[in-house]
C-alpha cells in the first residue's frame, strides 16, 4: 500500500506549481464576487421589512427557487444576501474542484506522462491521490478565503464559516465524482463531461425539489441538496456537511477499487467503435473541426436553453425583489434606462454575454491543444494550408457563439413573452442577447492573436475574460474611473432592451475582432510550429 503511494508528495508540488496561475485566479475572483455581493446588500436593504420583502419574492417564485433555493430566514441578511452565491458559488467550487482532477489524472494519463512517471519511483495510486489532494486543498482553501472575505463585510462569522464549509465541501464531493469519471472514461474530455454531466443532474433534482410541495425530499438525494440545507446565516446545520464529507470519501475510494480494475491508458467503460470509412465532411478543416465541436456545443446549447428560461421567468418577479429605491438605481445603473424589468434584462444579458465569451475562448484554444498534441503537425503536413486549418477552428469558435447568443435571447424571450403575451417583447429580448457578439468576437480574436504568436500565450484569452468580468461586475460598485471600465469591450455594448441602439460601438468592436483575428493568423503564418 506504501510503495503505490510513494512519489505522491512530488506530484502534489508538481501539480501546484502548474497551476500556481490557475488556482489563485479562480479562487480570487470568487471571492472578490462574494464579497462585492455582500457588500452590496447591505445597502440594498437595509431594514428588516426590505429583506422580509425581497424574500417572500423569492420563496414565493418557482422559478427563483429552482435557480438560487430557499431562503430559510427571511430577517437574515446574511441568508439573502447569498441566496445566489450558495448556488452560483457551489457550482464554480464543484467546476474547478472536477477540472483539476481530471487535469491531474486522465489528462496525464492520456498524454502520456504518467505512463513516463509509472517507470521512476512513482506509485501506481500517486496520481490519482496527488490529482484528489491538490483538488481537495484548493476547495478548502476556497472555502476560508470567502468566509474570512464574508467576515469582513461585517457579516456574522458561524454563517460565513458555514458558507465557506459548503463550498468546500461541495468542491471535495465532486472531486471524487471526477475521480471516478477518470476510471471510467478513455478520454480527459470524456471524463470532464460526465462529470459535467452528474453536476447538472444534481442541481436539476436540488431544483425540483426545492421548487414542487410534494417533491421536497429530492432535496437529499443530491449533493446540491445538501449544500443547501447546512442553511447558512439561518441555523447554520453544521452536521449536514458530514454528508458531503462522507461522500466525498466514500466516491474517492470507489475510484480507487475502479483504478485498481483497469490497465493504464484504459477506460472501463467500452469504447464505441467508429465507421470503418469517414463521411466526406471529415475531408476538410472545417468538418473536422465541426466534428470535435459538436458534442461541447450541443451541451452549451441545452444549457443555455435553460438560462434563457430562467432569465426570462424571473424578469416578472424583478419588480418585488428589488423593492429598495437604492436597488432599482442600481440595477438601472447597471443595466439600462428604460424600465426596471428593461434594465434586469439587458444586466443579465450582459452576463450571459460574458459565460458565452466563455465558450468562445474554450472553442477557440482548440488550437493551442491540437498543436501541443502533435496532431497540428499532422493535419499540416497534408496538403491543409495554416490559415485554413486555424481559421476553420476560428470559425467553429465564431459560430458557436453566435448560436449560443441566439439560443439564450429566444429562449428568454419566449419565456418573458408568455408572461406579458406580446411578441414583440420575444424580439427585444434576442436583440439584447444578439447585440452582445461583437464584444464577444472580441475575446476571441484576443486568443487568436495570441495564439499567433505562440501556442503557450493562447490562454491569455482567459485572462483577458476574467478582467473584463471584474471590470464589468465591480467597476459601476466601486465606482472606478471610466477610461478604466471602458477597458472591456462588453462595456461598449448597447443595453438592451432599455436603451437607444448605437451602431457606433458595434462596428468598432466588430473592426477590433478583425483586426485581432487578422493579426493572429498573419502571425501564425510566420512562426514555427511547437
Amino acid at each position: 500500500m506504501i510503495r503505490d503511494l510513494e512519489g505522491t508528495g512530488t506530484l502534489i508540488r508538481l501539480a501546484l506549481r502548474r497551476d500556481r496561475v490557475l488556482l489563485p485566479a479562480w479562487i480570487s475572483v470568487l471571492v472578490l464576487a462574494v464579497m462585492s455581493t455582500a457588500r452590496a446588500t447591505v445597502d440594498l436593504y437595509p431594514t428588516i421589512a426590505s429583506r422580509l420583502e425581497a424574500a417572500k419574492a423569492v420563496n414565493d417564485s418557482p422559478s427563483l427557487v429552482a435557480m438560487f433555493g430557499r431562503i430559510y430566514d427571511p430577517t437574515s441578511l446574511g441568508a439573502l444576501a447569498m441566496v445566489k452565491w450558495v448556488a452560483f458559488g457551489g457550482a464554480a467550487a464543484a467546476v474547478l474542484a472536477g477540472m483539476i482532477t481530471v487535469r491531474h489524472s486522465r489528462a496525464e494519463e492520456e498524454a502520456g506522462r504518467l505512463e513516463i512517471l509509472g517507470a521512476t519511483i512513482v506509485g501506481r495510486r500517486a496520481p490519482l491521490t496527488a490529482a484528489l489532494v491538490v483538488a481537495g486543498i484548493t476547495s478548502v482553501a476556497l472555502g476560508a478565503l470567502c468566509a474570512l472575505g464574508l467576515m469582513t463585510t461585517g457579516l456574522p462569522t458561524a454563517g460565513s464559516v458555514a458558507i465557506g464549509s459548503e463550498w468546500a465541501g461541495i468542491g471535495l464531493a465532486f472531486a471524487a465524482i471526477a475521480a471516478v469519471s477518470a476510471q471510467l472514461a478513455r478520454s480527459s474530455r470524456n471524463a470532464t463531461g460526465l462529470t459535467i454531466a452528474v453536476l447538472g443532474l444534481s442541481y436539476v433534482v436540488r431544483a425540483v425539489g426545492d421548487s414542487t410541495e410534494g417533491l421536497r425530499w429530492l432535496t437529499w438525494a443530491s449533493p446540491f441538496g445538501w449544500m443547501h440545507h447546512v442553511q447558512a446565516f439561518a441555523g447554520n446545520h453544521w452536521p449536514v456537511l458530514f454528508l458531503l464529507a462522507g461522500f466525498a470519501l466514500g466516491v474517492s475510494a470507489a475510484a480507487f477499487a475502479l483504478g485498481a480494475r483497469r490497465d493504464l491508458g484504459a477506460g472501463l467503460l467500452p469504447d464505441r467503435p467508429g465507421p470503418a470509412r469517414a463521411v466526406r465532411h471529415l475531408c476538410s478543416p472545417l468538418g473536422l473541426a465541426w466534428r470535435l465541436e459538436r458534442g461541447a456545443l450541443l451541451a452549451w446549447t441545452c444549457a443555455f436553453v435553460l438560462l434563457g428560461l430562467v432569465v426570462g421567468g424571473v424578469a416578472g418577479n424583478v419588480g418585488s425583489f428589488l423593492n429598495t429605491s437604492s436597488s432599482r438605481d442600481m440595477i438601472r445603473r447597471l443595466g439600462g434606462e428604460k424600465g426596471l424589468v428593461d434594465a434586469y434584462l439587458a444586466a443579465e444579458l450582459g452576463v450571459v454575454g460574458v459565460v458565452i465569451a466563455a465558450y468562445g475562448v474554450h472553442a477557440a484554444l482548440r488550437l493551442r491543444a491540437e498543436e501541443i498534441s502533435g496532431r497540428a503537425d499532422e493535419m499540416l503536413a497534408t496538403g491543409v494550408g495554416r490559415m485554413r486549418w486555424a481559421g476553420s477552428q476560428l470559425f467553429m469558435a465564431v459560430a458557436g457563439t453566435t448560436a449560443l447568443a441566439l439560443t439564450a435571447g429566444f429562449a428568454a424571450g419566449i419565456a418573458r413573452a408568455v408572461q406579458t403575451g406580446r411578441a414583440l417583447d420575444a424580439l427585444d429580448i434576442v436583440g439584447g442577447a444578439v447585440v452582445q457578439l461583437p464584444a464577444i468576437w472580441v475575446v476571441v480574436g484576443i486568443v487568436a492573436a495570441a495564439f499567433g504568436i505562440g501556442a503557450r500565450f493562447a490562454v491569455a484569452g482567459w485572462v483577458a475574460l476574467v478582467l473584463f468580468l471584474l471590470l464589468g461586475e465591480f467597476g459601476p460598485l466601486f465606482r472606478l474611473p471610466r477610461r478604466i471600465i471602458d477597458l472591456s469591450p462588453f462595456a461598449h455594448v448597447p443595453k438592451l432592451p432599455g436603451s437607444a441602439f448605437a451602431a457606433t460601438p458595434i462596428v468598432t468592436l466588430l473592426g477590433a475582432a478583425v483586426v485581432l483575428t487578422a493579426a493572429g493568423l498573419t502571425a501564425f503564418r510566420a512562426r514555427d510550429i511547437g
